[in-house]
């Protein structure tokens, strides 16, 4: 029955907006390994990164002491016109479980972007104008973050120039289409027009492209243009920071009403949103002043958390970038080409690799037909479509729901959901016309990419 003590959507007010971001490395005793320059195997210097990155995303990379970092009153006046995002009690879903869970979500689709990466993209294109550059380059998956990303570059007048992973520059034409409305130059990757597309496509003939791969692309047309640098919508330590005002927001919203969370959930592909979900939750258990259970939640075609390794590994499969301490599968891991659209990234990010090595949080790995039918369910009972990506956070938040109804406890449950799906509606059709399969790679395939792992101590 309907808590009326609790509103269906608390939102706070425009002068509750975060006015810094929180980064959560100053509150691990142990921080993530640093990134390492790949020829002489040493920690990445200010200087050295700053052929890549913009100047003030290197000293927010590089942060691991300062708590609160100020957002700029350019950012936050842009935020204002789509933050603060509601917080939604999901009271139709916990009915059609008969569940005693309270279910909680943060909605972050409500911009024309349709999901959380303009929080870090209009950060970065900031920062991008304010240092005088002509333009950027990036990859996207499914196309949520090159989306976002050409948003932002149109907000600042800066050039855009998007690498888009294969399979989904052809199975998401319309994404691309709002890329290209914004101004931006959509590529599908590989491609032969950098020389790290070419070697790739010369060795995987027909390859339907990754993550990675794209990466490899934007990085090398970035440090090869002059005026433009690359930047990047997930894994790093700089976008988990800038998309901390979602969980800032969350606890503000929840605080308003003394609620705790129990468990607290997010889909992991690079770990942006998720990062950025749990961040001041986390803060707060490395504190010892509470302690919620934070699920990860990835699909079984690429499982980094659940079956990868905790190594050093190339960010990318062209191997020009830094190496990173994460879970990987191994950068030159192609995953099948299915729909779990942005979480088809071979590792993961090191601030959430250490806290998931710490045993600060859980991951589980989900097929997609499974997401799909939850994703499904949650459309047809509240109202939004999801994306792909977002229903396996809530896939993961039906099942410990469930549980609920079986012991009869009464937990309060949030999750992210981290936009729509409504470009995504071809992976709707497989699902509905029994086309879609739930691959997941065998012992022996991992095996030989974790083969291929860089060999550092």
């Amino acid at each position: 029955m309907k808590d009326l003590r609790i509103p269906y959507k608390i939102y706070l007010e425009e002068n509750e907006m975060p006015e810094a971001w929180y980064n959560v490395r100053a509150d691990m005793k142990k921080k993530p390994a640093p990134l390492l320059n790949p020829g002489t195997l040493q920690p990445m210097r200010a200087e050295e990164l700053g052929g890549v990155f913009c100047e003030e995303l290197v000293q927010q990379e590089l942060n691991d002491t300062d708590p609160y970092i100020p957002i700029p009153q350019e950012i936050r006046d842009f935020y204002r016109m789509y933050r603060p995002s509601p917080l939604v009690r999901a009271y139709c879903l916990e009915e059609k479980l008969q569940t005693p869970a309270h279910i909680y979500y943060k909605f972050e689709g409500n911009n024309t972007s349709g999901s959380h990466k303009l929080n870090s993209a209009i950060a970065q294109a900031y920062y991008a104008k304010e240092q005088g550059l002509k333009g950027v380059t990036t990859e996207t998956g499914a196309g949520q973050w090159g989306t976002a990303l050409s948003m932002a570059c149109a907000y600042f007048g800066l050039d855009c120039k998007v690498f888009m992973v294969r399979v989904s520059y052809e199975q998401k034409p319309f994404r691309r289409e709002v890329m290209r409305t914004y101004g931006a130059s959509v590529t599908p990757s590989p491609s032969s027009t950098t020389a790290v597309g070419r070697k790739i496509l010369e060795e995987h003939p027909g390859t339907t492209g990754s993550l990675g791969c794209a990466i490899s692309e934007a990085v090398e047309a970035a440090v090869g243009t002059p005026g433009y640098r690359y930047v990047l919508g997930s894994v790093l330590n700089q976008v988990l920071l800038h998309q901390s005002v979602i969980g800032l927001e969350t606890k503000a919203a929840l605080d308003k009403y003394g609620i705790r969370p129990d468990v607290i959930i997010g889909c992991a592909g690079g770990g942006s949103n998720l990062g950025g979900l749990i961040a001041p939750f986390m803060g707060q258990k490395l504190r010892g002043e509470a302690d919620p259970r934070i699920i990860a939640v990835e699909p079984v075609s690429c499982p980094s958390f659940t079956r990868g390794v905790y190594a050093y590994d190339f960010c990318d499969t062209g191997m020009v970038c830094p190496l990173a301490k994460m879970y990987t599968l191994g950068s030159d891991f192609i995953p099948a080409p299915n729909h779990a659209g942005g979480l088809r990234y071979h590792g993961m990010s090191p601030i959430l690799s250490e806290l998931y090595a710490q045993g600060l949080m859980e991951a589980v790995a989900v097929p997609q037909t499974a997401v799909f039918e939850a994703a499904e369910q949650f459309a047809r009972v509240e109202g939004i479509l999801p994306a792909p990506e977002s229903a396996h956070a809530i896939k993961a938040a039906m099942d410990e729901a469930l549980k609920c109804r079986e012991t009869g406890e009464a937990k309060t449950i949030v999750f992210g959901l981290t936009g729509t799906g409504y470009f995504d509606l071809t992976a709707y059709e497989k699902f509905h016309d029994g086309k879609m399969d739930d691959y997941v790679p065998t012992d022996g395939e991992l095996a030989q990419y974790r083969a291929r792992l860089p060999q550092i101590g």
